[in-house]
């Protein structure tokens, strides 16, 4: 048995029977945060960005892109539904020194995730013109701080966190998808419609304007993070956890800091014992491909409609999506096809794309800190989870909010992004290890996975790899 009180080791697995599947609407949840969360950078600054300089050229490799996430998401949540535990908890089991440097790289990438709030201000600082008399900039600001504000109050206020970020979620997903359906009914935008189509499955290779070297890491940052991407692809294995999925029915959820009552979390997780439990396995694999095809298709679908009205509505006039009216530019063309409505329409869903980034990270990434710091010292276990989580939810608001400022948002979203780069490649290949060599050990013959999940999770792995080497390539000036 593994010394506890030593560095990075966690209890062995406990045995105990797999749960039913209470009902599959009940179950989902974590799909549509998924959804939510990914209607971000890609859905609403590159990919656009790339359809309205480019038009049609590269638009064949959005659905690639999207569809490389499921294999990978799935085995997350798969390690998740089995065992109970988190997906770093795995990492950890599998390599402690191995965890410890994708922690590292985790918190260095998430230092700027407070760009995804000054972008969302973009919209509402264009909505209300508000401060009156302030510099755009200003506007924005002052709203990225004000949203964070009211989201952290909500978190403080809540009593299961988690129900707050899947309810809101499930605000922002309805909306984005009625305001772009109703949007995308625009006469320019069905007109255009016919060759978008054909431009998604047969490359246009007639490029309308010469290719800028400067766009090929936004390019290569919109292949990779389509979805959500990057470490925030992580995410998924918390949002199953705290759902109660599978084995994850016998861990306690992390409840609000102030309203919420204190549930202990513990320290190790369960595995499927032989036992009548196991005839659920196939439910189960069920409600994981069908949750994250909600959250990949939906936001898949949401990227597209973006996407048709770059085309549509940008492309032709040579505005570009950027700076500090990431969404404003495409607002203006609303405005002429449906008037006042049709713009105040679009930086609502706009705002809501962008603003809700910030709660979902900040409390997926509170939570990491938490799950890392337990296992890796774990005489911080005297302090509960509940304040740990709150120690990381004020540590990282105050870090946000200071690197909002410095830089606007789309360059901040791609330092991220950059950093994203290296730490997908690194826990995608550990995936393998993890669900195919070390979890089977600890599984009964019917809940280890098959031959053609890891012939799909290899692909997913090589494509990454192969991104981030063109990466590499361009950035230092290689390749352009």
């Amino acid at each position: 048995m593994a010394d506890q009180s030593s560095w990075g080791a966690l209890a062995p697995y406990k045995k105990a029977p797999l749960p039913p599947l209470p009902s599959m609407l009940k179950a989902l949840g974590p799909g549509v945060i998924f959804m939510a969360l990914a209607q971000g950078s890609g859905e609403l600054i590159w990919w656009p960005y790339i359809i309205a300089k480019y038009g049609l050229s590269f638009l064949f490799l959005l659905l690639p892109a999207c569809l490389l996430q499921f294999p990978v998401t799935y085995e997350i949540g798969r390690y998740t539904v089995l065992t109970g535990e988190s997906i770093f908890q795995g990492f950890i089991r599998l390599q402690r020194h191995f965890a410890f440097f994708l922690w590292i790289l985790m918190t260095l990438s998430f230092l700027w995730f407070g760009a995804f709030a000054a972008a969302g201000g973009t919209s509402l600082a264009a909505l209300t013109n508000f401060p009156a008399g302030w510099s755009a900039r200003g506007q924005t600001l002052f709203w990225g701080y004000a949203s964070m504000f009211v989201f952290l109050v909500a978190i403080l206020l809540s009593n299961v966190i988690y129900r707050l970020v899947e309810t809101f979620m499930w605000g922002v997903a309805l909306l984005t998808l009625v305001g772009l359906l109703w949007a995308s009914a625009n006469a320019e935008a069905l007109h255009a419609l016919p060759a978008f189509v054909k431009g998604l499955f047969v490359p246009d290779l007639s490029m309308p304007r010469p290719w800028d070297s400067g766009d090929a890491t936004k390019l290569l940052t919109a292949i990779t993070f389509a979805g959500l991407g990057g470490f925030w692809t992580l995410f998924y294995s918390y949002w199953v956890r705290d759902k109660g999925a599978g084995m994850a029915h016998y861990m306690g959820r992390l409840t609000g800091p102030i309203t919420g009552k204190v549930e202990a979390i513990p320290a190790s997780g369960f595995t499927p014992g032989n036992d009548e439990g196991l005839a659920h396995v196939r439910r189960w694999r069920h409600y994981l491909f069908w949750d994250i095809s909600i959250g990949i298709g939906g936001n898949l679908l949401t990227t597209l409609m973006t996407c048709l009205l770059a085309y549509a509505l940008l492309f032709p006039k040579g505005l570009l999506p950027q700076g500090y009216e990431l969404a404003v530019v495409q607002s203006r063309f609303f405005e002429v096809s449906w008037g006042v409505l049709g713009r105040f329409l679009f930086l609502i869903v706009a705002a809501a794309f962008l603003s809700d980034t910030w709660l979902a990270t900040v409390d997926a990434v509170s939570r990491i800190h938490t799950d890392c710091l337990f296992a890796f010292f774990p005489k911080t276990q005297s302090i509960s989870v509940r304040t740990w989580y709150l120690i990381f939810l004020f540590l990282l608001t105050a870090i946000t909010s200071a690197t909002m400022g410095a830089a606007e948002p789309g360059p901040l979203i791609l330092i991220s992004a950059v950093i994203g780069f290296v730490g997908t490649v690194l826990f995608s290949v550990a995936l393998i290890f993890l669900n195919h060599v070390y979890l089977p050990r600890h599984l009964p013959v019917l809940a280890r996975p098959g031959r053609l999940n890891l012939i799909f999770l290899c692909i997913s792995c090589l494509a990454y790899f192969l991104l981030a080497i063109a990466y590499l390539l361009t950035v230092t000036g290689i390749v352009q």
